[in-house]
């Protein structure tokens, strides 16, 4: 791994000023590679970024994400990391990365690097060593190698299954098995050794020492393993994957959220705590929501990601179920709640909250969208309702790129430009992510919209014109425009952290005012409903003689009690 010290002297420290800054923030996630393109090659980079943190800086966002920019074979998308203390070459250089670090402090935005601990790239030179040295070798140990099964160990050790699909064992030549719980270019550490610790305290300190004011840690729940003899089959449980995690007692999954794995962030939390001010963590565990809080702890990493609610669907009493108890778990944590609609993963929340309830979102992908057809116009509007309901909720605020856009998912892409490795693990029939990775619109014409000077390595649709940052600029009513409107407004009205739900709300509806007396008021049902009285200060679309219509949400001002 690379370990440069910082020649450029010791960043601005503006999170200083509030420590807990990132309580009630809002984290706009930027996938690097498709958000700006400054060198023409089509993939998007570091210097792209800085030229572009204007646009984050005018939305009103707290904080910048970057998912993965160190150097990688882009087996899958970055999260294969072959040196965790660089920058890809073709992304840019640290000079780059501390250019843009610098010039998102001086707009007043933090920033939050991804870091991926589970595993690293086949061709980090750890890796690269482990399979020259052999089978027993200290170089191996670093990893999770294991004999095979079988009369001449040709069977993989046990049946653990890769998320991507297939066994999570490959061979190699001198006749060994290695994990990797992803794809095969993603090889598992082994977090009982010590040196694989020690090197990730190096990595930390490494960036928070370049002005890093966080860190969105991958696959958080994934990183120990129950290595003892003999590895245990998870058909042994009687279920396979996470679905296994609901078969055991809770800590004891084989290779899931495992409590040892607590131990690993409270020794991170020394670290993070060491800096003025701490630097923050956010975990990316899937794992169910009182689990989920013990990552959320103060002496871990503080706060952990809200997946229940991004899977929630369009009803109101689910939603208030979730959001209730995200909250609950949260304060039992001593952390703040985050929420979440889309992200890099998973299928824009503006198309995916018009798929009909039990729509399999891979089988519409591999329909290219079209079975079932989805309303553009009703997804974008309920959308907007989403976000306006988002936003006032207490808690942190995770934006994916493109989502201030409208940006549906792009599900037609054709199977010969797709890059996301679930696409060939499984045989080619699970799509993947690429339609929500789709390069950013900036302009409404040139050849890739603005995102570069030359095409994107990922198609953009023509309709993708219409939903870029210069047509919706200033636009009265744009989807660019309500973003920019709510994220001023809720600066001047957030505090707090809790909701008091309006109990005598209409079916369908979702109600609720926060500490100062501001409401938020969602329309889930298919009906107008008449509004209680306030002072409108947003709402995410037109009122019809004061009354919300369905899929909409509206801000209500301060000053009047619930109901």
């Amino acid at each position: 791994m690379t370990d440069r010290t910082t020649t450029h002297g010791s960043p601005p420290d503006l999170s200083s000023r509030d420590p807990d800054w990132w309580r009630q923030a809002v984290v706009y996630q930027v996938y690097p590679r498709s958000f700006a393109d400054a060198d023409g090659d089509g993939l998007g980079d570091i210097r792209g970024i800085t030229q572009r943190l204007n646009h984050l800086a005018a939305l009103g966002v707290d904080a910048l994400w970057l998912s993965p920019f160190y150097p990688s074979e882009l087996a899958d998308g970055g999260y294969d990391v072959a040196d965790h203390r660089d920058v890809d070459p073709r992304l840019g250089t640290l000079g780059d990365f501390d250019a843009m670090v610098a010039e998102a402090h001086r707009l007043g935005l933090k920033v939050i690097a991804d870091i991926v601990p589970n595993h690293t790239s086949r061709q980090h030179r750890w890796f690269e060593e482990a399979l020259r040295s052999g089978p027993g070798s200290p170089a191996r140990d670093r990893y999770v190698f294991r004999d095979g099964r079988g009369e001449h160990g040709e069977l993989p050790p046990t049946d653990w299954q890769s998320v991507f699909g297939g066994s999570a064992w490959r061979r190699v030549p001198d006749g060994q098995w290695y994990l990797h719980l992803f794809a095969p270019e993603q090889p598992d550490l082994n977090w009982q050794n010590e040196e694989v610790r020690a090197d990730f305290r190096t990595t930390l300190r490494f960036w928070s020492d370049r002005g890093v004011d966080g860190f969105r840690v991958d696959v958080a729940h994934a990183l120990v393993k129950d290595l003892d003899e003999p590895l245990r089959d998870l058909g042994d449980i009687g279920a396979t994957g996470e679905d296994a995690l609901l078969r055991v007692p809770p800590g004891s999954h084989p290779y899931y959220d495992r409590d040892e794995v607590h131990e690993v962030y409270r020794d991170w939390r020394k670290i993070f705590d060491a800096y003025t001010p701490p630097r923050t963590a956010v975990a990316e565990a899937w794992v169910p929501g009182d689990r989920r809080a013990l990552y959320a702890r103060p002496d871990e990493l503080g706060q952990a990601f809200n997946f229940e609610y991004l899977q929630s669907g369009w009803d109101a009493d689910e939603l208030r179920r979730v959001i209730t108890e995200s909250l609950r778990t949260a304060r039992a944590a001593g952390a703040s709640a985050t929420w979440v609609l889309s992200n890099h993963d998973v299928v824009r929340h503006t198309s995916r909250l018009m798929l009909p309830s039990g729509t399999d979102d891979n089988a519409w992908l591999l329909s290219g969208g079209r079975a079932p057809a989805v309303d553009a116009a009703a997804g974008l509007r309920r959308a907007r309702a989403a976000t306006l309901l988002m936003l006032a909720l207490p808690g942190s605020a995770y934006v994916y790129q493109g989502e201030e856009l409208g940006l549906p998912e792009v599900a037609d892409l054709p199977t010969e430009v797709l890059q996301d490795p679930i696409w060939e693990q499984t045989g080619r029939v699970r799509k993947g992510r690429d339609g929500c990775r789709v390069p950013l619109p900036w302009t409404t014409g040139g050849p890739s919209f603005g995102f570069g000077a030359g095409a994107a390595w990922l198609p953009q649709p023509d309709g993708f014109a219409a939903y870029a940052v210069e047509a919706q600029d200033g636009a009265e009513g744009s989807t660019l425009e309500l973003y920019r409107t709510a994220l001023r407004l809720r600066r001047k009205l957030l505090e707090g952290e809790s909701l008091t739900w309006a109990e005598d709300a209409p079916a369908g509806v979702l109600r609720f005012a926060r500490s100062d007396g501001w409401r938020c008021v969602t329309n889930l049902s298919d009906r107008p409903v008449a509004l209680p009285a306030g002072e409108v200060l947003l709402s995410s679309g037109p009122l019809d003689d004061g009354r919300l219509g369905p899929d909409t949400t509206v801000w209500l001002g301060p000053g009047l009690s619930v109901g």
